[in-house]
């Protein structure tokens, strides 16, 4: 019986395998929870878990490179449309996606996952490339926050990290800067009645532009120490069966009508509503599943010019979990 750590935040999907219901095969596991930032930090920077939820985009990123520590296991643990990540001044005459050509927007690190998704559908959608735009980079709320990993960008790309002791959102608020992209409202959003979203009906958007791409951005992705795997091959499939199955567990509480596990009146219908536009399977975990998520994330990380080429998916994710199983 292997004993390792898995580091991951509490959530629906992630719960059942804290709780006991949903178990890794061979192993007793010694769990770390806590917010998202802290645990990539301590992944990337340190290794510090045998198991970890990773930022995707990081992992693409030190894959490419060579320098990753954890081969990833095609379990996506958090998702999420970008359209309303992105908040903008008004009185700046910002009155289209296009007008943010040539303007000032804040990422908090500009390999974050998030920031790479609505950077490529800003140039799909809209023509806005990432070298159209003079990006700043720092601490969305936090002073001196420092790149989770190095970056060399072509010289095109302008950006340029913020002063030690000013955020994103104090910049935006002040309106030293004309936009912010990030997963989170700035702190100045609801206050300053001149900082709104560029997509005010960000969920009609999101849903159009999901019919037409497909795309549900993955945001997280598992990680296994790839000394770990090496000495027990048997152990990422195991992995991907007991977050799989967490996952199912939480799904079917949503179906539950008789008391509602979630704070929402109209849980339910939501999530018939969801199922009706995206399909049943639409939390997807697997590789072929998600190959056109991947693939897009690839190209919107060569497009912005953190990766050279596309990494390989025998890199970026452990081979024994590309075969279909009935779990």
């Amino acid at each position: 019986m292997l004993e390792l750590s898995l580091a991951c935040q509490v959530t629906d999907r992630t719960r059942a395998l804290i709780d006991g219901k949903a178990v890794i095969d061979g192993c007793r596991i010694n769990f770390v929870n806590g917010p998202a930032e802290e645990l990539f930090q301590r992944a990337f920077r340190h290794g510090e878990f045998d198991i970890s939820e990773l930022s995707l985009g990081t992992h693409l990123l030190t894959t490419a490179r060579g320098q990753s520590s954890y081969i990833g296991v095609p379990v996506f643990l958090s998702r999420s449309f970008r359209h309303s990540a992105i908040y903008i001044r008004t009185d700046r005459g910002i009155d289209s996606p296009q007008a943010l050509k040539g303007r000032r927007i804040g990422v908090p690190d500009f390999q974050q996952t998030a920031g790479i998704w609505a950077r490529g559908m800003l140039a799909d959608e809209y023509g806005v490339r990432s070298r159209d735009v003079q990006w700043r980079v720092g601490g969305l709320e936090q002073t001196g926050r420092e790149a989770r990993v190095p970056y060399n960008l072509a010289p095109a790309i302008q950006v340029e990290p913020i002063a030690s002791d000013q955020t994103l959102a104090r910049l935006l608020d002040e309106g030293e800067i004309d936009a912010v992209i990030a997963p989170k409202p700035p702190s100045c959003f609801g206050r300053n009645e001149h900082v709104q979203r560029l997509f005010p009906t960000f969920r009609e958007d999101e849903e159009t532009w999901f019919r037409k791409t497909r795309l549900f951005p993955p945001m997280h992705v598992v990680g296994i120490r790839r000394s770990l795997v090496e000495q027990h091959p048997w152990l990422p499939v195991n992995v991907f069966a007991a977050f799989r199955k967490s996952r199912d567990i939480a799904l079917d509480e949503l179906a539950i009508t008789d008391t509602l596990r979630v704070m929402h009146p109209w849980l339910t219908s939501e999530y018939e509503r969801v199922k009706s536009l995206m399909g049943v399977d639409y939390w997807r975990y697997g590789l072929k599943e998600n190959r056109l998520d991947l693939d897009t994330l690839q190209r919107y990380a060569k497009s912005d010019g953190l990766i050279q080429n596309e990494v390989p998916m025998e890199s970026l994710f452990a081979a024994s979990t590309f075969d279909a199983f009935n779990f």
